[in-house]
């Protein structure tokens, strides 16, 4: 009978991984705190027709990617495509938006049935951000702050360039989608049949095309900047202006659309060259308008995400490692060894809060303990055999250089792994 395989683009996350993994969690979840951000825990799935009113449904994450099915009770349910569209349905429904301001986030696995590739895959972790009722370029600009310390945080901030757009209000954007309309219709014969469906249902995606053979009719396009009335303009002037002064690079980049209806003013995408066509880390902007397309009262909100397998696929790209060791190896031989040996790992970690101890449970020869003390990369090995623990004595032995084995009593134990926390 064969073996049971993991489903196609859902993968695992092995021991070997998972310490880069924590590493970035850990200072991710840091960062948010530095700046005054709570978490918010959402479920994994939620009734379809919510991605519906929030994504449309004439994209392609509702007609093609995502994960929908009926329930027991006929009821049609879609395992999340993405995390904005929960977090805003749990803000409106538990009554956190009225005259409050909320700086949100969360974290884990969202769905897509797409193509898997290589920092792409159908289930794939994030971290959102979302933040509610602030209608000052102030917020915008904060969340562009925070992931530019978060970069530098992780080490990869020369490996990474923000890319800025504004998108305008809806109004301006709808005056805009005419313009570009009419100036598209008149080069069909340039446009490639991705093109051509999206004229109808979203233009200005056609403006990210990726298709070479389209740069030059995209690059003659109108500009939204153009199109852009006096407050938008402001706004993102402002979010420039700050940048500058703190020292932010950026780019503008007018072809910059995101995928999604209901951005407003403010777009941007962290890119990087080191991932081949996979280079957006993170990306997110002003989305004012969904909360009234949801059933909520106007409001602000501006947020992003931020794909976890992409962000460590960089620091992988660029050999960040992390050490995920132990400090103290502990070896007993001896069913004496064996009782006295557990008590006493209780008893240093106890002790020593943070302390990161290791007891052999697997038995075998003091040789072949020594090999595995030697692979989980401790710095001491522990011994504890018949004549250890009638002399009440633990024999302890560097395992990275060559100082010399000495005995200690467990007070003298204590002591000793005490100072190297």
């Amino acid at each position: 009978m064969a073996n049971i395989q993991a489903i196609r683009g859902m993968h695992d996350i092995l021991p070997e991984q998972t310490p880069l993994w924590q590493y970035a969690e850990k200072i991710i979840r840091e960062v948010l705190s530095n700046y005054g951000y709570s978490e918010i825990r959402l479920p994994a799935v939620e009734k379809t027709e919510l991605f519906k009113r929030s994504i449309g449904e004439v994209t392609d994450i509702v007609e093609k990617e995502m994960y929908t099915f009926d329930d027991r009770n006929g009821d049609s349910l879609t395992l999340r495509p993405e995390g904005t569209a929960g977090c805003l349905r749990a803000c409106l429904e538990h009554g956190l938006l009225h005259n409050q301001v909320h700086r949100l986030w969360y974290y884990g696995a969202m769905y897509r049935h797409e193509r898997p590739q290589k920092g792409r895959y159908r289930q794939f972790f994030q971290f959102g951000v979302e933040t509610y009722g602030m209608t000052s370029a102030d917020i915008d600009t904060e969340l562009l702050l925070l992931t530019d310390r978060l970069w530098k945080r992780l080490g990869i901030r020369e490996k990474v360039r923000l890319q800025l757009n504004s998108l305008g209000t809806i109004a301006e954007r709808l005056i805009y989608r005419e313009a570009l309309v009419a100036y598209f219709q008149q080069h069909l014969e340039a446009l490639d049949e991705d093109s051509l469906r999206r004229l109808n249902t979203n233009p200005l995606r056609i403006l990210d095309t990726k298709n070479p053979a389209m740069a030059e009719v995209v690059q003659n396009a109108p500009e939204l900047m153009d199109y852009l009335g006096d407050d938008s303009r402001q706004h993102f002037q402002t979010i420039l202006d700050t940048l500058t002064d703190l020292g932010v690079s950026y780019e503008i980049n007018t072809r910059l659309v995101r995928g999604l209806d209901y951005y407003s003013k403010t777009v941007f995408e962290w890119v990087t060259d080191e991932l081949g066509s996979q280079g957006t880390i993170c990306a997110g902007g002003r989305y004012d308008g969904l909360i009234e397309q949801l059933g909520g009262k106007a409001n602000s909100a501006v947020g992003f995400a931020m794909g976890m397998e992409r962000l460590l696929l960089l620091l992988e790209t660029l050999e960040i490692e992390v050490e995920n060791t132990v400090d103290v190896y502990m070896i007993r031989v001896g069913e004496n060894a064996e009782k006295v040996g557990l008590r006493l790992a209780e008893q240093l970690r106890n002790e020593i809060s943070t302390l990161k101890l290791q007891v052999d449970c697997a038995g075998g020869s003091i040789k072949s303990q020594f090999k595995k003390a030697d692979k989980s990369g401790a710095k001491f090995a522990l011994i504890l055999g018949e004549d250890e623990v009638s002399r009440g004595e633990v024999a302890l032995k560097s395992l990275r250089d060559e100082q010399a084995q000495q005995n200690l009593t467990q007070s003298e134990v204590c002591e000793f792994l005490r100072k190297l926390k």
